[in-house]
């Protein structure tokens, strides 16, 4: 049965069903949904991430760990879960470069890769199925990439004054959105919350599953942090009526903007951007502590990514590695794409500590400048056509300078 059949029965039975149980089915049924046996990420496929871009988005993390992993007092094992780690390709360029730092955190490391869907060529070996978080007691830190835009999410619409939420029913034998009562009370007093009122005609997005993910992070975790990667906005900026009247649900199909989540069905992927402000304070409540949310751009220049730019320049390298090299390190910090995505970490059990990611810090920068600058390999993209983006590629537009001369470097410019 595909996901398509599956929607149209479900509506036959109930008479209508929420847009979350759509977009359930969707991205996830079983027989036909999105993410069932296929690969959504690269040339191929329909968007692509930032371990795929570079394994300079890996390396840094995997020296942001090493911070960690100082600052909780070298545990004898330091266990990173990735939630939703997909081929694993993430995986391996953090454990991968993790030889490459001090002391013995490459052997204390222990990577687990987590997600619900299997998939069919993995670059990676310690894997669990689950639609959970299996664990308990962890010590180390819980990491996601693009994990949260990827939850199905309620739509509510402000109608004559009372909140709506959005449905799929059939019209004359096609799908049709229509609005009814919200069917869980849990969407207004999500709004509530976080003191938004939707102004007449506005439509919202709400991810009801952020609560669920606060509590699994918080029992999953006895001592250590979190690093959650995606794209998204705290909330007066997410629901401001002005600037995004009509939600930001989007779908893509073959890396091309679609916006028709009613077509395709299971051949398409279907996302919301992430309401970081929920996410912290549901994070909070759930015991984790705020520690800070910054822009991606920010986060790898601050982790220094420029020393990697540079490196990789002074290498001798063929003409096409070294363009491919250079386009894929600029694209992980390129305002209005990869570098808007935000960085959100929490502690639990650590105190607040100031992390090298959200800061300036002169020690991640003196670390990174001595190790060697990750490059491309066969499975990653390589954005090799030349400039991809039109113009001369101006890196220090990205990201700040750093040397020995100016070991703090110089502020992100602003976007």
């Amino acid at each position: 049965m595909s996901a398509e059949t599956e929607v149209k029965r479900r509506i036959q039975e109930k008479g209508k069903i929420t847009f979350e149980e759509f977009m359930s089915i969707a991205l996830y049924w079983p027989q036909g949904g999105y993410y069932a046996g296929r690969e959504p990420v690269g040339a191929v496929g329909d968007y692509y991430t930032s371990p795929a871009v570079h394994p300079a988005f890996g390396a840094l993390l995997a020296v942001q760990l090493y911070q960690m992993w100082e600052i909780m007092e070298r545990p004898s094992v330091f266990t990173v879960l990735e939630l939703g780690a997909g081929n694993g390709l993430l995986s391996r360029d953090i454990t991968g470069y993790a030889s490459h730092l001090p002391g013995s955190f490459a052997r204390t490391l222990r990577y687990v890769c987590l997600d619900r869907r299997q998939v069919t060529r993995l670059l990676d070996s310690n894997r669990v199925l689950a639609d959970a978080i299996p664990f308990r007691g962890l010590e180390g830190c819980v990491l996601s990439n693009e994990y949260l835009d990827a939850f199905a999410v309620h739509q509510v619409v402000m109608d004559s004054g009372v909140l709506k939420e959005v449905h799929v029913a059939l019209e004359d034998g096609n799908l049709a959105q229509v609005l009814d009562e919200p069917a869980d009370a849990a969407l207004a007093r999500r709004l509530d919350f976080l003191g938004i009122t939707l102004t007449e005609g506005q439509t919202a997005e709400i991810n009801l599953g952020l609560e669920k993910w606060a509590g699994d992070l918080s029992g999953a975790l006895e001592h250590g942090f979190t690093l959650t990667v995606d794209y998204g906005r705290t909330a007066p900026d997410l629901y401001n009526p002005e600037l995004r009247r009509r939600g930001t649900l989007v779908t893509y199909h073959q890396h091309v903007q679609t916006d028709a989540p009613l077509r395709r069905i299971g051949e398409q992927d279907i996302t919301a951007q992430v309401d970081f402000t929920s996410a912290m304070r549901l994070g909070e409540d759930a015991g984790l502590s705020t520690l800070g949310l910054v822009k991606q751009s920010e986060f790898l220049a601050n982790m220094g990514l420029g020393h990697f730019q540079r490196h990789t320049r002074g290498q001798d390298l063929p003409p096409r590695h070294m363009r491919a090299n250079l386009a894929g390190l600029v694209d992980l910090v390129r305002p209005g794409g990869l570098g808007d995505f935000k960085v959100l970490a929490h502690g639990k059990n650590v105190g607040l500590p100031d992390l090298w990611g959200l800061e300036q810090s002169t020690e991640s920068q003196r670390l990174v400048e001595s190790l060697p600058a990750p490059l491309l390999t066969p499975e990653h993209l390589w954005l090799d056509q030349g400039n991809p983006f039109g113009g001369e590629v101006e890196f220090e537009a990205f990201w700040p300078e750093s040397g020995p001369e100016n070991p703090g470097g110089t502020e992100s410019q602003p976007n």
